[in-house]
């Protein structure tokens, strides 16, 4: 790994972070950015590795982690974060992270963790590789509340299992904020749940069958069920 790129806020946390990128590659160049704008800002700079945390004050992690997957499809991309809620797991590993890792770790533990990148194991905390095997352990068929949702429920779904907040989804599929709000009451109601973190869970279930709603997939933007 010999280019970096470490995306945390927290001045104290960033330094931690590169003393513990040092350790696992000492010949590593380290870059950092405390938001989202700085990261992007230097997102076409060579990168081997990045560490991104999710709550940016400008954003969201996840908008540097599908950057970085774009301008780098090669590079290894991992949350560092203290989120450890099912939504924010799924909405990061669905967008590509290679990995994620609790900052609550030991730094022995997480720089082992990054050193094992190099015979291909995965940088994941042990507590998110507990709930991850959890998941696919209570993964089944889906179910007939599931398979009921329209194509436009299931994409919107999709979007808000990838931490997307409302205005975003809203300007991906071309409608408005109020729309997709209409559409989540939907989502809930039929499937019964209150959550986000639930919603990311069904909407990995559908991830795994897409042709399970609709037996088609998903509809275009601007398109009307």
């Amino acid at each position: 790994m010999k280019h970096v790129l470490i995306v945390e806020d927290v001045a104290e946390a960033q330094r931690w972070l590169s003393e513990i990128v040092s350790t696992a590659f000492p010949y590593a160049e380290i870059r950092t950015a405390n938001s989202v704008w700085a990261a992007n800002a230097q997102i076409d700079a060579p990168l081997d590795l990045a560490l991104i945390d999710l709550g940016l004050p400008d954003g969201s992690g996840l908008d540097v982690l599908r950057s970085a997957r774009k301008a780098h499809p090669q590079a290894t991309c991992i949350v560092t974060t203290v989120m450890s809620d099912d939504a924010s797991i799924v909405g990061a590993l669905s967008a590509g992270a290679d990995g994620y890792l609790l900052k609550e770790a030991a730094p022995a533990v997480l720089i082992r963790q990054l050193e094992q990148l190099s015979i291909g194991l995965p940088a994941l905390s042990p507590a998110v590789a507990r709930r991850v095997m959890e998941h696919f352990r209570l993964t089944g068929p889906v179910s007939e509340a599931e398979a009921q949702l329209t194509q436009r429920e299931a994409q919107v779904l999709d979007l808000i299992s990838r931490g997307l907040r409302n205005s975003e989804v809203a300007a991906q599929m071309g409608i408005a904020s109020t729309t997709v709000a209409g559409y989540i009451k939907i989502i809930y109601r039929k499937l019964g749940i209150g959550s986000r973190a639930e919603a990311a869970w069904h909407a990995a279930r559908l991830v795994s069958k897409p042709d399970s709603v609709g037996e088609r997939p998903f509809a275009a933007p601007g398109s009307h069920d």
